[in-house]
């Protein structure tokens, strides 16, 4: 069973032994802990002392990035709390607590900022830049959901009359499900216009090629 430990010491025969155990324990690779030798094995034909080492686990940029909310959830007076998961060039962030539809805000804005906030943090200064996806609640997957339908209704409208739908800001990631859910619409298209804050999407029926054969 992994360990969530953040320090551990571990014990084997030899030192590589005592890392190896302590490594398993804590579910970690050698590479994100730092590793301190307090007793190196010692004995005659298996004999004697075992190895003791001390494992501590590295600041990685999932643990800075809960820090930065935690430390922005209490000075806001909020109950929550973030858990990060780290890929190679991605933090998932999903927030618990008894506060969190305040996070979300006016669809999904105070989530935004959070996510912004986050990543200018974690990408300031680093060598290669990470992705950064803050959710609470699913409100993410539910956001989705409801704009993929908010598409397809208004895609069915545009086709039937033949006038374009200028839609409210939104920001890239939802403009982004906007314009894949309608890329292989037979009729209609999608295009964004407008700066940001206040880029839109606008749902217009495709032009039909000119027919020159005679």
């Amino acid at each position: 069973m992994m360990s969530d430990a953040k320090v551990m010491e571990a014990k084997g025969k030899t030192v590589e032994e005592a890392i190896f155990n302590g490594l398993t324990q804590m579910g970690l690779g050698i590479d994100q802990v730092d590793v301190e030798i307090l007793q190196e094995g010692k004995g005659f034909l298996g004999l004697g002392k075992s190895a003791t080492v001390r494992l501590t686990r590295k600041f990685s940029d999932a643990d800075r990035a809960e820090e930065f909310l935690d430390g922005l959830f209490r000075k806001m007076g909020i109950s929550a709390m973030a858990h990060a998961e780290e890929t190679d060039d991605m933090i998932r962030i999903h927030i618990d607590g008894d506060s969190t539809g305040v996070l979300i805000g006016r669809r999904g804005e105070t989530l935004d900022s959070l996510q912004y906030l986050t990543s200018l943090v974690i990408n300031k200064g680093a060598e290669s830049y990470k992705r950064i996806f803050v959710d609470t609640e699913n409100y993410r997957k539910k956001r989705e959901e409801t704009l993929v339908n908010l598409a397809n209704r208004i895609a069915g409208k545009v086709a039937k009359t033949g006038r374009r739908v200028v839609l409210e800001p939104m920001n890239p990631y939802e403009r982004r499900i906007l314009h894949a859910t309608l890329h292989d619409h037979p009729t209609v298209c999608t295009v964004s216009e407008g700066e940001e804050p206040y880029r839109r999407v606008i749902i217009k029926k495709k032009r039909v090629a000119a027919n020159n054969e005679k």
